[in-house]
């Protein structure tokens, strides 16, 4: 075999025979995440179906940081029932949701270097 092949092995060996042990690390950095909880979101009709439904896959974070019309909403969470298994919610519900995540996260005003946007978002 030639030798580039052998070379990330190589380096993955010899980085493993000089990592220090958890011992000789001390105790490990504790990470907890604050939980998030719905009364951190804004009051409104649809704010715990939204988070419950949101937070089902992801924190809901993801969501508070995206800004988009009541349309791109709707295109995303057909988006997230097709790709991604979400349960289609329909009727007065997905309203609901949908009027919340509108009013609450709506698009944000682009930046002046012609602004964001979103790779994940829905085209």
């Amino acid at each position: 075999m030639r030798l580039f092949y052998w070379l990330p092995m190589l380096a993955l060996a010899a980085s493993a025979s000089f990592a220090p042990t958890q011992a000789q690390q001390g105790p490990a950095l504790a990470f907890t995440p604050k939980d998030e909880q719905v009364e951190d979101l804004p009051e409104g009709p649809g704010r715990d179906e939204t988070f419950g439904l949101c937070t089902a896959c992801h924190g809901y974070r993801l969501v508070s940081n995206q800004g988009m019309t009541r349309d791109k909403w709707d295109e995303t969470m057909t988006w997230m029932t097709e790709r991604h298994g979400m349960p289609d919610i329909q009727g007065a519900d997905r309203d609901l949701i949908l009027d919340y995540l509108a009013a609450h996260h709506p698009p944000k005003a682009p930046a002046r270097t012609g602004g964001f946007r979103n790779p994940f978002a829905p085209q």
